[in-house]
């Protein structure tokens, strides 16, 4: 967690420095810490959230899009769903609001370091997912191989389009995407849902460190997939953005069984839910 100087409530002013339209609902904004500092004072972590605090409106807890290793902005993917997002979509560039935070545990950097690692993300499951993502590609030297698959309904919802058509051309990423139809018939990628991209890549269970975020239904048949091929439960991991409220473990919104989503994650080992029914 961020250097909170002993209080996880302290709001931090920040600005909208740039907002990119993404698919429908979605905005990527990238923001500016108001008090002069970089986002390296603010300490997360790929995987980590914060709140965003709109005075009149409330709060959301909102998934940190982008890496520490980029500590000139920092970005979220903001869907609309409510008075607090509807705010934020009110405003322009150079507007002013309040966060806290970084909240929750995120993806285990260290324990990934040097080795082999799949990340699989369906929907908008991308956005959480993004932070890791660029954290390797920054620092592409200190992992090992690295294969992306990312599964959308349809073709016009994918997030980051731009960026995703960049990997194509890269020889350090190998990146297999699928859409669940394809009713126009233009679709020359794999249709069908991500599971099927697994006869696409060559995979060793062993050394392979298996990372996703989406969908609870699309969690039940990746796993199913990856205990078949021998992959451990350590060496899964799942980002939960689960019913997620206050981010600090107070409200209880966010229990499945004795464990809370905010404080004990987002970020979970399957050997830490795989007896946790309501988890998955």
């Amino acid at each position: 967690m961020g250097d909170h100087c002993g209080n996880i409530y302290e709001l931090r002013p920040v600005s909208i420095i740039r907002t990119l339209p993404q698919i429908k609902d979605h905005r990527l904004f990238q923001l500016k810490l108001e008090d002069g500092t970089t986002w390296e004072s603010f300490g997360h972590q790929p995987g980590q959230f914060l709140e965003v605090s709109i005075f009149g409106k409330g709060e959301a807890p909102i998934s940190i899009s982008s890496p520490p290793t980029r500590p000139d902005i920092l970005e979220i993917c903001v869907r609309r769903t409510g008075r607090v997002t509807d705010a934020l979509f009110e405003m322009e560039k150079g507007s002013t609001f309040h966060i806290r935070g970084p909240y929750g545990r995120g993806f285990p950097v260290e324990t990934l370091k040097g080795k082999k690692l799949l990340l699989i993300a369906g929907g908008l499951g991308l956005a959480p997912l993004r932070s890791l993502l660029l954290y390797v590609l920054d620092r592409r030297d200190e992992f090992d191989d690295l294969i992306l698959m990312y599964g959308t309904n349809n073709p016009d919802n994918v997030l980051f389009k731009y960026e995703l058509l960049g990997f194509y051309d890269r020889e350090d990423i190998n990146y297999l995407y699928s859409v669940d139809r394809d009713d126009e018939g233009i679709w020359k990628q794999y249709v069908g849902v991500v599971t099927g991209l697994f006869d696409r890549a060559a995979l060793s269970p062993e050394d392979t460190y298996a990372v996703m975020c989406g969908p609870p239904i699309m969690y039940r048949f990746v796993l199913q997939k990856l205990l078949n091929l021998g992959f451990s439960g350590n060496h899964i991991f799942m980002s939960l953005e689960r019913m997620m409220k206050c981010g600090v473990g107070k409200c209880g919104h966010c229990a499945m069984g004795d464990r809370y989503c905010c404080i004990d994650g987002p970020v979970f080992p399957y050997t830490e839910l795989e007896n946790i029914k309501e988890a998955i």
